[in-house]
């Protein structure tokens, strides 16, 4: 019970961290055009908006572990 709401909350907060990486990188640079063509890897995010869409991708990644662990396991 308690591992399905932190997997909920894991992936709330970790798209959170992600999106507020990305309105950094938008506010530092004004390029919106990276962001919406994100498959061309044109965005070059200083080392405090790396660290913090890092953070952010690792927190929902841990989340779909969490998921896969308590369908399978728990």
């Amino acid at each position: 019970m308690y591992l399905v709401i932190a997997e909920q909350l894991l992936m709330l907060l970790g798209l959170g961290v992600f999106l507020v990486s990305l309105i950094l990188y938008v506010l530092r640079t004004k390029d919106v055009k990276s962001i919406l063509v994100f498959w061309q890897a044109t965005i070059e995010f200083s080392r405090q908006e790396f660290v913090i869409n890092r953070t952010g991708l690792s927190l929902m990644v841990v989340a779909v572990l969490l998921r896969f662990y308590n369908h399978f396991i728990g």
